[in-house]
């Protein structure tokens, strides 16, 4: 897998940010090992640094959408989003697809407004 892409992990404008599709890639591009969770966990560790990247947090998201190619996983997004995010939870889409880059499984995405102390 390249680790080049046209588009940035995240991009602010203002008080808002976009979080691009994350993978459960290691920085190195490849996939985790483990299984569903595993790359789950891994897509939201990428989510978290995406959003550091541009002086947001996880506290600031508001909507994620994940992508599962196998919508039965949904348990298991559900158990990471919950370790993840602390409640109030932000809003969240789920949708199963035919296939993702790569080969993974699972695939996420955020809008967040940062809230400047």
């Amino acid at each position: 897998m390249t680790n080049e892409h046209p588009y940035p992990p995240a991009f602010r404008s203002g008080d808002l940010v976009s979080v691009s599709g994350r993978l459960g890639v290691t920085g190195n591009g490849d996939l985790v090992p483990g299984g569903f969770e595993a790359e789950c966990a891994q897509a939201f560790t990428n989510l978290d640094a995406a959003l550091r990247s541009v002086g947001a947090s996880r506290a600031d998201v508001v909507k994620v959408v994940a992508y599962l190619t196998d919508i039965a996983d949904r348990p298991g997004l559900n158990a990471v989003y919950e370790g993840f995010f602390a409640e109030p939870r932000p809003a969240r889409t789920c949708v199963g697809v035919a296939s993702l880059p790569y080969g993974a499984v699972v695939e996420v995405e955020a809008l967040a407004r940062v809230r400047d102390a």
